[in-house]
């Protein structure tokens, strides 16, 4: 059969290259969908020969969305290679730094990735669905989305002194202490970026009712869910120990170490992506599937922890009768709840009077060889796993992106959602928007995962039962 080709504009709203491949049987119906990330992961070996010190920094460069969270699991890998516990000041500091990269990268997602589709539908032609027609139609909502972003990128500016790849995180704490004066700065914001995340949820779930077909089929499978808990089994971003529930809500295991992440997590490798594939390993590859990020954060948790968030996390947990939420499509949900703690816990400890302390740095010299670092990114849990000479020189390194660690559920959906909606007799763009859709409920990190070289793009492939392509769209 010939080969189609067809260029669509704008651009598809995920960070990072991507492919999809969608087979075709002789009938053609959907037989198999699969994402593939086309860009080289070669982060690991550039760390190889660099002193420790400069690894939070280094592999802060790993990604300009959230270069935040690649430091807090890095420094805090560098703090167990010393051996040292930051002090208190630090700790709170370096938590409300990273609260503030996953308010900021969350509303990034929510407002101009994927809010076009909830304003126009997944059917609107391609030149409505993207941000700067949000901006003509809805400008006051765009205005507000700009502004809570601006939120945590002024906090992270506030405190790193810049608002990408900052170089105030680490090893052994910050690099300097907050004035009171700061601390009044930045809470003189909490009550309008709070205003805006409710405005924002309202929105949502106002407007749920228009997508019953998606919600039923985006990525609404059974599957692991694992995430970080606190000593209280609440929500946790910065510090903690790892839960796996299952789609039931039965705990799978708990009160996991997180430097012990080798002994319950495996990483598979499949010919045609960059990115790995990590499962369970007690269920074995590939039905040790789980997903991470705040979807899979909230199934993990008894609660939130903070008033406003725990109010409509009792809402949440009620979509499935108190069982963990299965559809990912409420990914989206669970990122403006979490919008919502992010904003109160960073209010909570700022108030802490241990915030202000001056004392915000541990110093020791190297007294491990290996240590890992984990936290939750915006988008799941995050590894660092460092090996070290005697003189803290970078000899290995093994980074699990959450992307990764959503590699398999996120294969699952584009198979799912294929099916579903895509018609190999009539193949609308509709249909195709719906399978990159799946993926932005993700919200992947594409080049973070895998260190991109290049443009932000992804391509569709339809192939026939022979796998010839017989449609390639391009998204560039």
């Amino acid at each position: 059969m010939s080969k189609e080709t067809i260029v669509i504009e704008p651009v598809t709203r995920i960070e990072g290259h991507a492919k999809i491949t969608i087979d075709l049987d002789e009938n053609k119906k959907v037989q198999d969908a699969k994402i593939h990330v086309t860009q080289y992961r070669g982060f690991e070996k550039i760390c190889e020969g660099r002193p420790y010190t400069e690894m939070p920094a280094l592999t802060a460069r790993t990604c300009g969305i959230c270069p935040v969270s690649h430091e807090i699991s890095s420094s805090k890998a560098c703090d167990e290679l010393l051996a040292v516990r930051p002090p208190k000041a630090a700790r709170n500091l370096r938590r409300i730094i990273n609260l503030a990269q996953i308010t900021q990268s969350h509303a990034l997602n929510f407002f101009h990735l994927s809010s076009p589709d909830f304003l126009y539908g997944f059917d609107a032609k391609p030149e409505d669905r993207n941000i700067f027609k949000m901006m003509k139609d809805y400008p006051d909502l765009a205005k507000k989305g700009i502004a809570l972003r601006a939120f945590g990128q002024k906090i992270i500016e506030t405190l790193g002194g810049k608002r990408i790849h900052p170089t105030w995180i680490v090893p052994g704490g910050v690099s300097h202490a907050i004035t009171a004066e700061t601390k009044e700065k930045i809470l003189a914001q909490i009550p309008e970026a709070l205003d805006i995340a409710k405005e924002a949820l309202n929105l949502f779930t106002n407007s749920l009712h228009k997508f019953e077909k998606e919600i039923n089929s985006f990525a609404n499978f059974e599957s692991l869910f694992m995430g970080l808990i606190n000593k209280k089994g609440n929500l946790e971003h910065y510090d903690g120990l790892l839960r796996f529930v299952d789609s039931n809500g039965n705990i799978v295991a708990d009160k996991l170490e997180p430097k012990n992440y080798k002994e319950f997590i495996g990483e598979a490798v499949e010919e045609d992506s960059y990115l790995k594939s990590p499962y369970y390993k007690p269920l074995g590859y590939p039905q040790g599937m789980y997903r991470v990020g705040p979807l899979a954060r909230l199934n993990v948790v008894d609660a939130c922890g903070t008033p406003l968030a725990d109010e409509e996390f009792e809402r949440f947990k009620n979509l499935n009768n108190g069982k963990p939420v299965l559809n990912s499509f409420y990914y989206h949900y669970a990122r403006l709840i979490e919008i919502i703690y992010c904003i109160e816990r960073i209010e909570q400890l700022l108030n802490e009077p241990q915030t202000l302390e001056e004392n915000i740095r541990a110093h020791a010299d190297i007294n491990r060889n290996r240590a890992v670092g984990c936290s939750e990114a915006p988008r799941g849990t995050l590894f660092h796993d460092y090996e070290v000479s005697n003189s803290g020189i970078i000899t290995g390194v093994n980074l699990i992106i959450a992307t990764g660690n959503n590699n398999l559920a996120m294969n699952a959906g584009v198979k799912q959602v294929a099916q579903t909606f895509v018609d190999g007799n009539d193949i609308k763009d509709g249909a195709l928007n719906r399978v990159e859709a799946v993926i932005r409920c993700f919200d992947p990190c594409l080049s973070c995962s895998t260190h991109a070289l290049g443009i932000v793009s992804s391509n569709i492939e339809i192939r026939d039962f022979n796998k010839n392509i017989i449609k390639t769209i391009k998204r560039s």
